[in-house]
């Protein structure tokens, strides 16, 4: 009996040696959980219960638990390195079927898929119109490769200041290639549905009725009308603020690219007149260029967006996150994956930021949660444990060995 105590005592020093070692050497790797091995005791029983005077029959090992408190968060810069700082696991996906994980360690395969280093796929909740996100359907994240589509402008939005110091041009008519005959103007680079350039320039010639002023739009040197006509009268008010109009609807022109035709209106309403120089305090127009794909983002709630060389940001999706009642009860797959069990619950799937789901850190890792420097001291413990144990063994023969030579 002694030889079998101890001999399960050191079956579960082993396992206690074999896991704190396991532990130790993933000190380094990616979203690592440790474990433990937790024991009981054992005991023979009878049909009528256990003795009084039962000494036990050793230990065996009860479970091996794993913990999943977060590791640290390291910051790598790296725009694909995702970890989650709160609760939550990426949700992973092959040809093998779902697995979950807290290594986000990710990169770009060469059909644009945003894989893990097994190859498993990121999933998302993909974007529909409006900015919002279909939580219903899971899919893989997807770099395109293709360009992103143009933007034809139809709006500029004017905030300039127009000199109430100015008097009338000394050269008239407005000619737009002599500055003598204009007082002010400023242009603008906008777009076809084509995503060609053309520059739009406006001219500002004082009146010589007070704060009037006359408005003349050019695209590409050529002149824009207004309702047919050109120029326009803009008009102010005493304390320089403008009367009219707001905004200008300028006719459609041929594009010269065989784009559809450019029609702009201009917004005029923060122009003011005032006593101090022409200034130019904004001027923005809402068209862009066809881009390329030159990176991605991630905010904290998850979203990612895919960055264009025009400028242009466009979401793909929201990272999905997983969480589980049980998370103890999640099989251990290797390649710190983990699968969904009988014994881990339901899956519960969510996005960053909401209910029991943590927020989403783009260019950082979380590292392992092992504690070295308790792992150390485990790994003493149960080599005092075995070495007791063999102790055992070697008393229990003795004793063998004297009963024999009785």
């Amino acid at each position: 009996m002694p030889f079998r105590i101890a001999l399960s005592g050191l079956n579960a020093a082993q396992t206690d040696l074999s896991i704190t070692g396991n532990n130790i050497a993933n000190a380094s790797t990616i979203g690592f959980k440790r474990s433990r091995a937790e024991f009981a005791d054992v005991y023979a029983v009878a049909f009528e219960g256990i003795s009084d005077i039962a000494t036990g029959n050793g230990v065996s090992v009860a479970a091996v638990s794993q913990n999943f408190t977060q590791g640290n968060i390291d910051f790598t810069e790296r725009n694909l390195d995702i970890a989650v700082r709160g609760q939550g696991m990426f949700v992973l996906n092959d040809s093998s079927g779902q697995s979950f994980t807290r290594a986000g360690a990710f990169h770009v395969d060469r059909d644009g898929f945003v894989v893990n280093q097994a190859a498993q796929k990121l999933q998302i909740f993909p974007a529909v119109t409006g900015g919002t996100f279909n939580t219903g359907v899971l899919t893989d994240l997807q770099l395109s490769t293709s360009d992103g589509p143009p933007q034809a402008t139809t709006s500029i939005t004017a905030s300039l200041n127009l000199s109430s110091s100015d008097s009338p041009p000394a050269t008239v008519p407005f000619d737009p290639l002599d500055a003598t005959s204009f007082n002010s103007s400023t242009s603008t680079v906008i777009y076809d549905s084509l995503g060609t350039s053309h520059t739009a320039t406006l001219y500002y010639v004082k009146t010589a009725v007070d704060n009037q002023w006359d408005v003349y739009q050019y695209i590409d040197g050529n002149v824009v009308p207004s309702g047919g006509a050109s120029p326009i009268t803009m008009t102010f008010n005493p304390d320089g603020s403008i009367n009219g109009p707001l905004n200008v609807n300028y006719d459609a022109v041929p594009s010269g690219t065989g784009a559809d035709p450019i029609q702009i209106s201009v917004d005029y309403t923060n122009t003011t007149q005032y006593g101090s120089p022409f200034a130019v305090n904004g001027l923005s127009q809402n068209g862009f260029t066809t881009g390329r794909l030159s990176g991605i983002d991630i905010d904290s709630e998850g979203v990612v967006f895919a960055r264009f060389t025009n400028g242009q940001a466009t979401p793909l999706g929201k990272i999905a996150l997983a969480n589980f009642p049980n998370v103890q009860g999640l099989r251990q797959l290797g390649d710190t994956n983990w699968a969904q069990t009988y014994e881990s619950g339901d899956l519960l799937l969510g996005e960053a930021n909401t209910a029991s789901f943590g927020l989403v850190q783009s260019g950082a890792l979380e590292s392992s949660n092992v504690d070295i420097a308790a792992s150390l001291v485990n790994l003493i413990t149960a080599q005092r444990n075995y070495q007791a144990n063999a102790q055992v063994i070697s008393a229990a023969d003795t004793i063998t060995q004297t009963i024999i030579n009785i």
